[in-house]
């Protein structure tokens, strides 16, 4: 069996990446169905209500702050060139005259 090379680590930080990201919106919006239970069943009780609201709110944040960290992204991602959505360790290693930047053989 090989050791894990470059395109196995790539590999696995994209998957990360993913999988955090995903994970990020579904909890978003299981808090934010989670408020709407909340609000259904607060029974008119001002601080329920109050308490539903800034769950609401904290919720749609998240989801905000996740879509503008993804424009932000892209943005730089359009005026630069450079793939920034894109994890390559190789074109962070400075090139192939490193010896941990060699391919597996």
């Amino acid at each position: 069996m090989l050791p894990a090379g470059l395109n196995e680590i790539d590999q696995v930080f994209s998957r990360v990446i993913s999988v955090v990201v995903g994970l990020g919106f579904i909890a978003s919006l299981v808090v934010l169905t989670w408020a709407g239970i909340k609000y259904l069943t607060s029974g008119g009780e001002p601080k329920a209500i109050q308490a539903a609201h800034l769950t609401v709110t904290w919720a749609l944040l998240g989801i905000l702050f996740l879509a503008i960290a993804w424009l932000i992204l892209q943005l730089i991602e359009a005026v630069t060139g450079v793939k920034v959505t894109l994890f390559d360790i190789r074109a962070l290693c400075g090139g192939p005259s490193l010896p941990w930047c060699q391919p597996n053989p």
